[in-house]
């Protein structure tokens, strides 16, 4: 009788199967991931490197969807735009299969159309449940859509679609992320783009304003006349850098306007100071206009009441389209009578200290702003000036100063400080120079001066 035998044993080659499949497989799967995971930070970095590099905006646009493909393994890609005037335009498009890319095309053109012929005056963006039901409505049911806002400054400019025609494609939760992080470097470089922009239009009106300045810096005078028996001192300083404060000192005969060396001295000068309602650059402009009509008037040899009166009548119309008024002092002194004669068109009203009688007198005669009625009547006064007689021509922009209480310097504090200065018997730049100090002091150092200041000191010898 036969020995029965043992039932067979499975190999050892078998069981090493069994057991090795699996982990193989796991491997696989990890080492898959890696490679995954690399490709996706290389594409990411490089966008990275693109936003940091490229100065084209166009050209940084044109990698989105390429870029937004390649990380979702999609096939394909759409940045669409909203512009400012409602257009909804397709911006850059990519297939991975360029035999789709005309009919992918014209399909999302017709989609956008549709979307922009939709919207209303009122409404300049359209809504996302409307642009995605268009998108996906032209490009097919069969189509795996998705899409994520481009949010620059918290507002929606556009939008980031990658689709795919496989079945078995699905938007996952990772696959979402990274289109969305596609979509916040898209925003990041359009508002990039945005600010060098308006920096470059800030650095050419900054230009602008220097150039301005300086041709109103040497439209004031460069330094203070010589006048027979006068010492003279005046600055002015501006809010900004173009200001709308003017003062200046015309000989009234033509001769004195030629080269030192051959032109007489002249005895008569107008003295003038204004300034236009405003400041910066429009300001300036007004001014200019006046400086150059105003000289020609003096030199007509006109009186300071008939030069207001004048310059009213030509300035009206422009100031009047502007809204804009000037105020101006205008006075004539001549050296040998030492009489100034003067008309305001409510202008502040310079300050004279008497040396005889230790006293302040405002020189002031009725006139309105120049620019405000065509009709404006003006009238001249005059005054005999005599040695040690000193005269502050001012704008507001001195006693209007504030401190950071909001309390104005008002002019009793210029007449107190004036009084004080004249009283010992300061030279006319100790006292311009005394008169801003204390403005300064009475502001503090973290104000600043919200208007133009201009101070011109006359004193007679």
């Amino acid at each position: 009788m036969p020995v029965p035998q043992p039932p067979s044993q499975p190999t050892d080659r078998s069981n090493a199967t069994t057991d090795i499949n699996p982990v193989l497989a796991l491997k696989e799967l990890v080492a898959r991931l890696h490679r995954e995971q690399h490709k996706i930070q290389d594409l990411l970095s490089s966008l990275g490197f693109a936003l940091r590099s490229f100065n084209n905006l166009n050209q940084f646009l044109e990698l989105i969807p390429l870029m937004a493909t390649r990380v979702t393994d999609a096939d394909g890609g759409a940045l669409i735009l909203y512009k400012p005037n409602g257009q909804v335009r397709l911006e850059r498009l990519h297939c991975q299969d360029s035999s789709q890319q005309k009919i992918i095309r014209k399909a999302l053109e017709a989609a956008t159309s549709a979307i922009a012929a939709s919207l209303t005056a009122a409404q300049l963006v359209p809504a996302t449940a409307t642009i995605d039901a268009q998108i996906s409505n032209h490009l097919g049911a069969n189509v795996q859509l998705f899409g994520t806002p481009v949010l620059v400054r918290h507002v929606e400019r556009g939008r980031l679609y990658v689709f795919s025609g496989n079945r078995d494609y699905t938007w996952t939760e990772e696959r979402q992320k990274l289109v969305r992080l596609v979509a916040d470097q898209t925003a990041v470089a359009i508002e990039n783009d945005e600010l060098t922009v308006e920096l470059r239009k800030k650095e050419r009106l900054d230009r602008e304003l220097e150039i301005g300045a300086e041709i109103q810096l040497q439209l004031l005078p460069r330094q203070c006349p010589n006048i027979p028996g006068v010492s003279l001192a005046a600055f002015c300083q501006p809010a900004n850098r173009v200001g709308g404060d003017y003062y200046d000192f015309i000989p009234t005969n033509e001769d004195a306007l030629k080269p030192k060396a051959i032109a007489p001295v002249s005895t008569r000068w107008a003295l003038v100071i204004g300034d236009v309602m405003g400041k910066g650059v429009p300001a300036g402009l007004i001014m200019t206009m006046t400086r150059g009509m105003l000289r020609g008037e003096v030199l007509n040899g006109h009186s300071p009441a008939r030069i207001l009166q004048h310059l009213n009548r030509v300035m009206y119309a422009d100031l009047e389209n502007s809204h804009r008024f000037v105020t101006l002092f205008c006075s004539e002194y001549d050296a040998q009578t030492k009489i100034l004669t003067y008309s305001n068109a409510a202008h502040n009203p310079p300050l004279l200290w008497q040396a005889a009688t230790n006293t302040i007198k405002r020189l002031d005669t009725l006139g309105m702003l120049i620019g405000l009625d065509t009709h404006n009547q003006y009238e001249n006064s005059h005054i005999q000036l005599a040695s040690g007689d000193t005269i502050i021509y001012y704008t507001d922009g001195l006693t209007d100063a504030a401190n950071q209480s909001g309390d104005r310097f008002d002019e009793e504090n210029l007449i107190r400080a004036f009084q004080w200065a004249c009283k010992r018997s300061l030279s006319p730049q100790l006292i311009l120079e005394y008169l801003f100090d204390k403005v300064r002091q009475f502001m503090g150092s973290a104000s600043q001066n919200a208007d133009d200041m201009t101070l011109v000191i006359m004193q007679i010898q």
